[in-house]
């Protein structure tokens, strides 16, 4: 039986993606380079300084032994791109240093001719997950700091005489008067309150 092997749509196509490498002039930079190429992106190796424009780089290769925090114009795990740390020496303190970075993937050095696409693949997905775990706990801190200004309005709509229910249905009912959500109504009421004016 002859096995049909199905290409996965989910694989991107890196053609034309910008890879910058932050990496002194060595032989494994001219190596990585021509791989680069060969898969498609458009390659430059940078050092010491990052150009201005690295923000738009689709990925970043940096070299864990002789990078420092100062190339970098973000914080520590701020990265807007994958970034893909390359280790030559394994001293447990520059380790640290590109795990500090959250670095996606690494390569360790000396440089071949293989495994260079599934690294580019691997960091470009973890990259994708970190930033939607960051979105989704922004968001849910967003939806605590909301439910807090609800209490809040509750609680002071009950200082008025009111009891919980009450002051629910009061706070429902302004958000359906004024056409606002109910955290916009409440937000209104907790900013009036020097005012006591609340309707």
């Amino acid at each position: 039986m002859q096995r049909v092997i199905r290409r996965n749509s989910r694989i991107p196509n890196l053609g034309g993606k910008r890879a910058l490498v932050l990496h002194r002039p060595h032989a494994n930079v001219a190596a990585l380079l021509r791989q680069l190429t060969a898969i498609g992106l458009d390659a430059e190796a940078v050092w010491p300084r990052l150009p201005e424009d690295v923000g738009k780089a689709d990925f970043l290769f940096f070299d864990v032994d002789m990078a420092c925090d100062e190339q970098f114009p973000w914080q520590p795990g701020e990265a807007p791109m994958p970034l893909v740390a390359l280790i030559g020496s394994e001293a447990p303190g520059r380790i640290e240093w590109a795990m500090s970075h959250r670095a996606d993937a690494h390569l360790v050095k000396p440089i071949g001719s293989a495994g260079i696409y599934s690294t580019l693949l691997i960091a470009l997905q973890k990259f994708e997950e970190r930033q939607a775990l960051i979105a989704e706990i922004a968001a849910l801190r967003a939806q605590v700091a909301e439910r807090r200004v609800i209490v809040q309005a509750v609680l002071q709509l009950m200082e008025l005489g009111m009891n919980e229910d009450e002051a629910f249905s009061r706070l429902r009912s302004i958000a359906m008067h004024r056409r606002v959500t109910l955290e916009l109504a409440a937000r209104s009421i907790v900013e009036d309150r020097p005012r006591r004016q609340i309707g």
